[in-house]
């Protein structure tokens, strides 16, 4: 006796067919499960064994063989023990084979017979409407987020009598619909605001500017003067994301099962904090069986590293090539899998092992080569990839005693959103977003600067020492700054305040 079930798998973020065979033969009772089957996999046999039991449905007492195809794939997680099931009771007669050559069948079982969630609902009901099927069965936690792929059916489920009742037709399931305009409406906020944060006029107005151009930023300040703070709000004021950004982003979290329940689609730019004891594998993704990491999570949002010098230099050393490419490739013996990491990077370090070098209300301890060794842990490879340098200094008391509130984010969204505006229209047709990712080709055509620009910016380079990377970073924060005016080209007062956001070109004071 053998039976079909059709369920799926994720491979990188992308969702792919895999059909579940289930023969059952005379022999001594026995289960066993061939197609490189992961861990989990293979200990469905017992939570399928009970949750049939306990359905009230009849375990056989033969010899059963669970073919997972593609047989030369790993198979990893608990969303087999479904169509295991449905196999062996089809195998038996008990379910039709009819309807299942329709459906797509997801799920972990649990002993009683309920169905638990499961990881990637988003890119497996992708793959089954790719396929042609009517519908997707699965986890009614997972519903939501399946329900975004439009012109299939998502039939919702608790446990494994309930899809029995249904494939038999002896009961009515009615699919989940989500409307796409209304959570996009309800969505886009945060608990955060710009116009919480005391003082800091010249940080906020730097975050202006790299959420208006799309560049990394670093952080330099004592311990307390809102450097975190500032980061958390930064989402805040980057545009709205488009419901391209919104899909890309809930399929990564899908395949990592961050969606939260009840979640359809995630709205807002993500905002990943990893702790600087983060492996490689942990920051830009990895693993027997490659999953996202933090890079990848934060995919259309922000990335923060606090205390960057504290991070291992090998951590820090892998971020190389998804600040270059946005995107990370994770190549196995068997397998490379590329995942989207295009991030805004927020960094954030103390002046010195101490935190007080420059502070004027506390002493600094820390003497000039301690200073070089704990700035000399971030590498000139990364700093060259991080466009603005800012001091953020320690509050003074009378800004945060000052009752009145500070400019909203929703107002510097606006602003941020103009920008943002006319770079698409400056770069309609390339493979850019933002004036961060300019090339030496477009900074040639649209960066050009006048006589003073010239004697400004060569000034500031014979002075402060700064290389040739510095100088196309300060074009481009430039022409952001241009552009947040509205401004044609690039005058000397935007080179002006660009140079200003170089710090760490200017050494130790």
């Amino acid at each position: 006796m053998l039976a079909k079930v059709l369920s799926s798998a994720v491979l990188g973020i992308d969702g792919y067919i895999v059909e579940v065979e289930v023969d059952i033969s005379g022999g001594l009772p026995s289960f066993f499960t061939v197609g490189l089957p992961e861990g989990a996999v293979k200990e469905s046999k017992d939570r399928v064994k009970a949750a049939i039991k306990n359905s009230g449905y009849e375990f056989p007492p033969r010899r059963i063989t669970v073919n997972l195809a593609p047989a030369d794939v790993k198979k990893e997680g608990s969303a087999f023990d479904l169509p295991i099931a449905l196999g062996i009771l089809s195998a038996q007669g008990i379910v039709p084979q009819d309807p299942l050559r329709d459906y797509l069948f997801l799920g972990e079982l649990s002993l009683d017979g309920g169905i638990k969630p499961i990881r990637g609902g988003l890119p497996m009901a992708v793959a089954a409407k790719e396929a042609g099927l009517r519908g997707i069965i699965l986890p009614r936690a997972n519903a939501g987020e399946a329900a975004v792929v439009e012109g299939i059916e998502v039939l919702p489920m608790r446990g494994l009598a309930q899809v029995v009742g249904f494939l038999r037709g002896e009961s009515e399931v009615p699919p989940v619909k989500v409307n796409m305009e209304e959570i996009f409406q309800e969505g886009g906020e945060y608990p955060e605001d710009f116009r919480e944060v005391k003082g800091q006029e010249h940080a906020k107005r730097a975050l202006e500017i790299a959420a208006a151009g799309g560049h990394n930023i670093l952080m330099i300040g004592p311990p307390g003067a809102g450097k975190t703070m500032l980061a958390r709000r930064l989402p805040t004021i980057l545009p709205l994301m488009t419901l391209e950004e919104s899909l890309e982003a809930t399929n990564i979290h899908s395949v990592v099962g961050l969606i939260p329940q009840d979640t359809a689609l995630i709205t807002t730019r993500s905002f990943r904090s990893p702790h600087h004891t983060i492996s490689d594998a942990g920051l830009i993704g990895g693993g027997q069986v490659p999953r996202p990491g933090e890079v990848s999570l934060a995919h259309n949002g922000v990335l923060f590293l606090d205390e960057l010098p504290e991070f291992k230099k090998n951590v820090l050393e892998v971020l190389r090539q998804p600040l270059e490419d946005g995107r990370v490739t994770i190549a196995r013996a068997t397998i490379s899998l590329t995942y989207p990491a295009r991030i805004m990077l927020v960094a954030a370090m103390n002046p010195c092992p101490c935190g007080y070098y420059s502070d004027p209300q506390h002493e600094c301890t820390c003497t000039i080569p301690q200073i070089q060794r704990y700035r000399s842990r971030v590498s000139g490879p990364l700093l060259d990839r991080i466009d603005i340098h800012i001091e953020v200094p320690a509050v003074r008391y009378k800004d945060m005693v000052t009752w009145g509130e500070g400019e909203s984010s929703l107002r510097i969204r606006e602003r941020v959103k103009g920008a943002r505006a006319i770079q698409h229209e400056r770069f309609r047709g390339k493979k850019i977003f933002c004036n961060a990712q300019m090339t030496s080709r477009h900074l040639k055509r649209y960066c050009q600067i006048d006589q003073d620009g010239n004697r400004l910016l060569e000034l500031a380079m014979s002075k402060f020492g700064l290389s040739a990377r510095g100088y196309t970073r300060i074009l481009k924060v430039a022409r952001t700054i241009a552009d947040l005016e509205r401004a044609d080209g690039v005058s000397p007062h935007h080179l002006s305040e660009a140079i200003q956001y170089r710090t760490l070109d200017r050494g130790i004071l």
